[in-house]
């Protein structure tokens, strides 16, 4: 499974560090305007101490994480959903990512320049709020038009109760609210919903960058963030994306630690980012294990073990016949497959089976 995230914020508020920093991309870091254009797009590895377990246990040919896909997108700035600035670029390229990472800027420093002169992380989040949901309501009310019609006169539920998601949207970005405040209860509205790919019903984190002396506990920009979107359906994660970028240059792991400790923090903030980024999505993983590799695979939690092989090869969905798994505990406890097998602790599980997080598995198929 893919996972696409996207980096966006007004300019100037530390995207294209924060990129540098989590990505093997290398996008230009420069105190102007702009000065990320064309998306710059990297991959990084997801953090799973489980691997190096399994690793030691296991000894495979090689070992191979979870990635996640970051793209860097061009700042936004007032006025893009009527194209001012890269407005209308930024909000194609959003469009194609899965989250959203949205970089405030949480620190004073003279030396970078503010888009609109101060400090002000609320009316920052504010701004590109507001451009996101003019264009929403701008989809929205496109699709009202088409729909409104059939939903009246001609008989189709579904597009009555599209008709119905549509005006409850409507009614939220008129008042200032993301299309993540509306909640849907029914599993096919919720799926109607999903398949408007609005741009404020995204899953968000908002990354609060701040400076060092700020990066274990925050200050009061952070506090206000905080308050501010107390009410939506997001997280907030705080990272110094300048410190970072430095931890990031140290060539050793022991250096990095070092410096971690240093400044107070146990784990670094990419670590965290990229953590934060699989909870937002409902994303967990599960490992195959045997000597030619280890390997972390990205499912949707609640995914079920025939769709879980498929992500493997569409050839072990097609012919699922059953999935043999072992519980990672169970696996570290006993040592090898062999040890949890004549333990009794492999499970034969056949097509209702939903996957576990950590679950260790090999899949039975016929094609």
């Amino acid at each position: 499974m893919s996972l696409q995230c996207g980096i966006v914020g007004l300019p100037n508020v530390g995207k294209s560090t924060l990129f540098n920093c989590i990505s093997s991309g290398k996008a230009q870091a420069a105190n102007f305007p702009f000065c990320t254009i064309e998306p710059n797009i990297g991959s990084t590895i997801v953090p799973d101490p489980r691997l190096q377990v399994l690793e030691k246990l296991v000894h495979p040919h090689r070992v191979v994480p979870a990635t996640v896909e970051i793209v860097d997108i061009a700042g936004l700035v007032k006025g893009a959903s009527k194209g001012e600035g890269l407005g209308n670029q930024f909000l194609a390229n959003i469009r194609e990512t899965d989250a959203i990472i949205h970089v405030l800027r949480c620190f004073d420093d003279p030396n970078v320049v503010h888009v609109d002169g101060s400090v002000n992380p609320v009316r920052d989040k504010e701004i590109i709020d507001t451009e996101l949901q003019i264009k929403d309501l701008d989809t929205v009310e496109s699709r009202i038009g088409k729909v409104m019609k059939q939903a009246q006169t001609g008989g189709d539920k579904t597009a009555k109760r599209l008709y119905e998601i549509l005006v409850k949207y409507k009614t939220a970005l008129e008042q200032g609210l993301s299309a993540r405040t509306v909640v849907f209860d029914n599993p096919e509205d919720k799926k109607l919903a999903k398949e408007l790919f609005l741009l404020t019903d995204k899953p968000v984190l908002y990354l609060c960058n701040v400076d060092e002396a700020s990066a274990k506990n925050g200050n009061i920009y952070v506090d206000q963030v905080r308050e501010a979107i107390k009410d939506e359906n997001a997280q907030l994660l705080v990272v110094a994306a300048k410190i970072e970028s430095e931890i990031a240059e140290l060539e050793s792991y022991e250096e990095r630690e070092m410096f971690l400790n240093e400044i107070g923090l146990e784990e670094s903030g990419v670590n965290r980012l990229i953590q934060s980024a699989y909870k937002l999505l409902n994303l967990e993983t599960y490992f195959t294990a045997g000597i030619q590799e280890v390997k972390a695979w990205t499912y949707q939690k609640g995914t079920k073990a025939p769709q879980a092989a498929g992500i493997i090869h569409t050839d072990f969905e097609k012919g699922f016949i059953r999935a043999e798994v072992i519980k990672y505990q169970d696996y570290v406890k006993y040592g090898s497959e062999a040890a949890c097998k004549e333990a009794g602790k492999m499970g034969v599980e056949g097509k209702e089976y939903v996957v576990q997080d950590g679950d260790i598995m090999h899949f039975r198929f016929n094609v």
